[in-house]
């Protein structure tokens, strides 16, 4: 009994000891990650990048209950891809409806306090402040000294924090003076090239001599008595220019003047519902942003109204079993599904070229004219159209083609008995029973078309561009291209508040399409039960 009792003890005791070591190594690489974390923390706070650090802490969060807590142990093998998730996908999905809110663009990419200090470092020489040229010294520790000179001649040594000084040659390590007046050596620093002087971007940092009177390097001629252009007050936040006199008022992210001057950089601010109600009230948007969604319906609903039809209409002729070379035809009619959508836009480009395009010389060669395909919108967008023909018909014919066989026969013999015709059967049994199988791909198709971004800016970047508009947009844009414009490529200036703005509405569009194809999936399953 003794014996059995002391091999327990032994057994409990090495199973514990078996125990401790991997929670002292998850204890450990939990400290790690959350000394990691508190880091980048501290990190994006001093920034003001306070959405990153909402972000970091919900993750570091999540991480310790999934480590500490027991009960999440199923979790701890996808820590790091939910983690991931959090950070890569969530996390944008969060920031741009964030953003939406903001003025964050052109001239406004930066946060408040990294602004404030950009500004304020900004200087001017005022009317009593003495200029002078300058000879700069460096000791092996990177320790600066500078040789003044003012507008009589009269020589100055300059240190970091400590008042000027005239010392003579023998005083203060002052060496001998060169034909200019200036030091060939002062004792522990070595006298630098002057374009070496001039290109070092360290030297117009440091502030020389005693506070209140301190001297800067502000070209590679000369260093003055500069004092700070502006003061900040932090109460009404304001800007004050000691040169001018003049308040400048913080209005949307930018310190602006009673006259409308302005004060760079802004920083980036929240203003509410601004870029949501520019979007349907702003009178100098309404006219491109109506023409654009209107655009961008219309090129979806064309798109797979004609795709659908020639798909359709190329899987009832082969579903004829009589119909001569059917799977030859049919390999030909898949090829261009089969090429990636890039290559077959810029090839359809090539041949639609005004100059070279092979379609643009035949129309030339047989009617002396050609479209104007990239220059009239009309034309630009039916050349859009007839490429996403193209690309699309083939997937159409596939899918109709296999809903077709799913159709029983008997239906067909039924009606003919009955004596309907061709259009009748048509319209009273394949549509019906087609829809019911493809009805959710073509609403997915249309949403599709409906973000087809490749297609626009491929082809011709929403071009033809249209006149007077505030901001960039062409005649094919849609919705998604024209953000993508004001995001990236605008030449006034990118806006992505407006941009993320405009994303939130196209996914509330998306998603009403979305519901729509529910309620009208439904519709067809009731459909097809009663014929």
């Amino acid at each position: 009994m003794t014996s059995n009792a002391s091999q327990d003890i032994s057994k409990t005791r090495i199973s514990s000891s078996k125990m401790v070591l991997p929670r002292l190594l998850r204890l450990v690489i939990l400290i790690a990650i959350d000394a990691s974390g508190i880091w980048f923390i501290a990190r994006f706070l001093s920034l003001g990048y306070y959405p990153l650090v909402a972000v970091t802490l919900i993750i570091l969060v999540f991480v310790n209950i999934v480590l500490i807590r027991q009960q999440a142990y199923p979790l701890r093998w996808m820590i790091v891809g939910l983690a991931l998730m959090i950070m890569f996908t969530i996390y944008p999905i969060f920031f741009t409806v964030w953003v939406s809110f903001t003025n964050y663009g052109e001239g406004h990419l930066i946060t408040k306090t990294q602004a404030l200090d950009q500004i304020l470092k900004a200087k001017y020489l005022p009317e009593s402040g003495l200029a002078f040229t300058w000879t700069a010294y460096k000791t092996p520790e990177g320790v600066y000294a500078l040789w003044l000179q003012d507008a009589d001649g009269n020589g100055y040594l300059a240190l970091v924090g400590e008042p000027l000084a005239q010392p003579q040659p023998g005083e203060m390590g002052i060496g001998e003076l060169d034909n200019e007046g200036i030091p060939k050596t002062i004792e522990g620093y070595e006298r630098l090239n002057a374009i070496i002087a001039a290109t070092d971007k360290n030297l117009t940092e440091f502030l020389f001599g005693e506070e209140g009177k301190t001297i800067q390097v502000r070209s590679p001629s000369e260093a003055a008595e500069l004092v700070p252009l502006y003061i900040y007050d932090p109460e009404p936040d304001t800007m004050t220019s000691q040169e001018t006199g003049i308040v400048y008022q913080n209005l949307r992210g930018t310190y602006t003047s009673p006259t409308g001057d302005q004060i760079r950089p802004g920083f980036v601010a929240l203003i509410a519902l601004d870029n949501f109600k520019a979007f349907f009230l702003s009178p100098a948007l309404r006219g491109p942003l109506v023409r654009i969604t209107m655009w961008n319906f219309a090129f979806a609903f064309l798109s797979l109204l004609f795709n659908f039809s020639l798909g359709l209409a190329i899987a009832i002729m082969f579903n004829d079993q009589h119909f001569p070379f059917k799977r030859t035809i049919r390999t030909l009619l898949i090829v261009p599904y089969t090429v990636p959508a890039l290559l077959t836009i810029l090839v359809w480009r090539g041949m639609l070229n005004p100059e070279i395009g092979v379609i643009t010389n035949a129309f030339e060669a047989m009617f002396g004219w050609a479209p104007p395909w990239f220059t009239n919108q009309w034309w630009a967008k039916a050349a859009i159209l007839l490429i996403n023909l193209w690309l699309s018909f083939p997937y159409f014919m596939l899918i109709c083609s296999g809903a077709l066989q799913s159709i029983p026969n008997d239906y067909y013999d039924a009606a003919q008995v009955d004596g309907a015709s061709f259009w009748q059967q048509f319209r009273h049994i394949t549509l019906p029973l087609l829809l019911v199988s493809v009805g959710p791909l073509l609403i997915a198709s249309f949403v599709f078309n409906f973000n087809n971004f490749n297609l626009i800016y491929i082809f011709n970047a929403g071009g033809p561009p249209m006149a007077g508009t505030p901001t960039p947009a062409g005649h094919t844009d849609i919705l998604i291209s024209y953000v993508y414009n004001l995001a990236f490529t605008a030449s006034r200036g990118v806006d992505y508040g407006f941009a993320a703005a405009i994303t939130i509405i196209i996914f509330f569009i998306v998603g009403t399409i979305t519901l729509f194809q529910l309620r009208y999936t439904s519709m067809w399953e009731e459909v097809s039960e009663n014929v």
